[in-house]
């Protein structure tokens, strides 16, 4: 489960300069300085090429909701919403988001959102996500930490977790096979962006660049690997290699031609398996008496890591830039994230090829791109549409994109908009009320079954189910939380008599924004009319839970 994230923070010195890092990123600076101006640049150069116009900032109570769900996996509570909507800095945006990333859970966010991409929902582990946590709190590099999944040292205790990527991919159920293929599969589309999946049994029926060999690069790889089960010095599931003497050999079904090849990264150079006597084919040789596996002394395991995550191969460098901008954009410069080719080139070319470029410069530094992402003009657009603008197409970026939040972003967020984050998610306050605590984990698990796609199947897009919207209907801690408690919102709201007060109050809370006239007025009409006045201001803050705006981050 993931950990209930604290949900507030005392923030540090909210005047935080930005030209307080432009000597970190000089070193970095090549013959083209990247960074969050030249973002810009790149999308307003595209958007002016086809005579389209970008649309203006967002509102400030659009982009801390925004900023907030990105970087902590929440939202603000309506005091700390109040609190920058009244800041006149002309900074202050850029302030909230270091203060953001500096706060401890911004690991634990970044985290989750890589645990969804790499996992799709195939499994939860207790200790990734720790490994995964932490790594994010070292700002590990992401090429040390894909090495670390990719050829796992499961006896190292600070690394051994990172290997839940490649054991769960290899973990049988009942008599079904070892699936191979898919860990093959996984690894070309998390690590590459090239879903070799076709290229198995033959070259890519649609995608010129993809081959066969390419798959079957990485399948000899993976399919000398064996999963094992705790025992010695090995705490968790664990994988032996075995030894590779000779090149894997492949027939195409369509054109019966034949071939061969050794561990190899897709699209790129084959390695070079050595031949080695017998006596010097082992580190540690296999033991008979334990069933353990041995330690080959040629490594293809380690090899393909190497290589997969050197600065050699572009492929990976443009694969994370690509997913780090559908998280924080909504959409990937490359799309599908999965289907890199010649044939389906990028909608900002330079763009990509340059972040991708400085990523390998900065040796892999996801905070930093992270930073310079979020403080952005194309991340602080607007994404409201006007009539001439309905038209333009999603890959300009010239507005902001609708974005889906996950099941655990959807708890968080609602928890802390009701007022019972840290009574349900942290277990404070039952004293005080005299009822039975919830359980954290039995309420994760019950939004997480209501929100979450099923089991392999990417969150990309906003999706809203009829499985959402019963939950949302009948789920017994939406409504319990919705009820008057001391603290909670509705007690609040209930301490408040002017309809103009509650109306902010409840927009601050759901939305991080003030209501405009409008919706203050349809507030102060519902409670003019209303005889049960709790009952009133309950059904209002659930349709204002239950709304698009509140599942979305816009």
């Amino acid at each position: 489960m993931f950990p209930a994230l604290p949900r507030s923070v005392t923030p540090k010195a909210t005047g935080i300069l930005i030209g307080a890092l432009v000597s970190i990123c000089a070193p970095y600076a090549g013959a083209v300085q990247v960074d969050a101006a030249f973002l810009d640049k790149q999308i307003a150069a595209k958007a002016d090429a086809v005579g389209v116009k970008l649309s203006g900032r967002c509102e400030d109570g659009e982009f801390q909701r925004r900023l907030w769900l990105d970087l902590v996996g929440t939202i603000p509570s309506a005091e700390e919403a109040r609190r920058f909507l009244a800041d006149a800095s002309p900074q202050k945006r850029a302030a909230l988001a270091e203060r953001l990333l500096a706060d401890p859970r911004f690991p634990a966010r970044m985290a989750e959102a890589l645990h969804l991409q790499l996992m799709e929902r195939g499994g939860e582990d207790e200790q990734w996500l720790v490994y995964l946590t932490n790594s994010m709190k070292a700002n590990k590099p992401w090429d040390v930490l894909v090495r670390e999944m990719v050829a796992p040292d499961f006896k190292d205790e600070s690394k051994r977790a990172a290997g839940y990527f490649m054991t769960r991919r290899l973990d049988k159920v009942g008599s079904q096979t070892t699936d191979y293929p898919g860990l093959t599969r996984d690894v070309g589309r998390m690590f590459m962006g090239l879903d070799l999946q076709c290229c198995q049994c033959h070259n890519h029926l649609t995608v010129n660049d993809y081959k066969q060999i390419d798959f079957n690069g990485l399948f000899t790889v993976f399919q000398n690997l064996k999963l094992n089960e705790p025992a010695g010095e090995y705490k968790i599931k664990w994988l032996s290699e075995g030894l590779m003497e000779a090149k894997f050999e492949f027939t195409s079904v369509l054109s019966g031609v034949k071939g061969s090849t050794g561990p190899r990264v897709p699209l790129g150079q084959e390695i070079d398996i050595p031949s080695l006597p017998e006596a010097e084919r082992w580190l540690v040789a296999p033991d008979k008496k334990t069933k353990l596996g041995g330690v080959p002394k040629f490594s293809a395991l380690q090899n393909l890591a190497e290589k997969l995550t050197s600065k050699e191969n572009p492929q990976f460098a443009r694969n994370i830039v690509n997913r780090l901008w559908w998280q924080f954009m909504g959409r990937g410069l490359v799309e599908p994230l999965d289907l890199s080719h010649s044939g389906n080139p990028a909608s900002h070319p330079e763009l990509l090829e340059q972040l991708a470029s400085t990523m390998v410069e900065r040796q892999f530094d996801l905070r930093w791109m992270v930073r310079e992402m979020v403080l952005s003009e194309a991340y602080q657009r607007s994404g409201k549409k006007s009539a001439a603008k309905q038209d333009v197409a999603d890959e300009l970026f010239a507005l902001a994109l609708e974005r889906r939040i996950s099941a655990e972003q959807f708890l968080r967020a609602f928890l802390t908009a009701a007022g019972e984050f840290e009574r349900v998610l942290e277990k404070k306050g039952w004293d005080e009320i005299k009822e039975t605590p919830l359980d954290p984990k039995k309420v994760q698990t019950s939004f997480r079954n209501a929100f979450a796609n099923a089991p392999k199947e990417p969150e990309l897009k906003v999706d809203p189910s009829l499985r959402g919207a019963l939950f949302l209907r009948n789920n017994s801690t939406i409504l319990w939380a919705l009820q008057p408690r001391p603290g909670n919102l509705l007690d609040r709201l209930l301490s408040m008599e002017k309809s103009e007060a509650i109306a902010a109050e409840l927009y601050l809370s759901f939305f991080s924004r003030l209501p405009d006239k409008d919706e203050a007025e349809e507030v102060g009409s519902m409670l003019s009319a209303s005889k049960d006045r709790p009952k009133t201001l309950s059904k209002i803050a659930w349709a204002m839970a239950a709304s698009m705006e509140f599942y979305t981050n816009h």
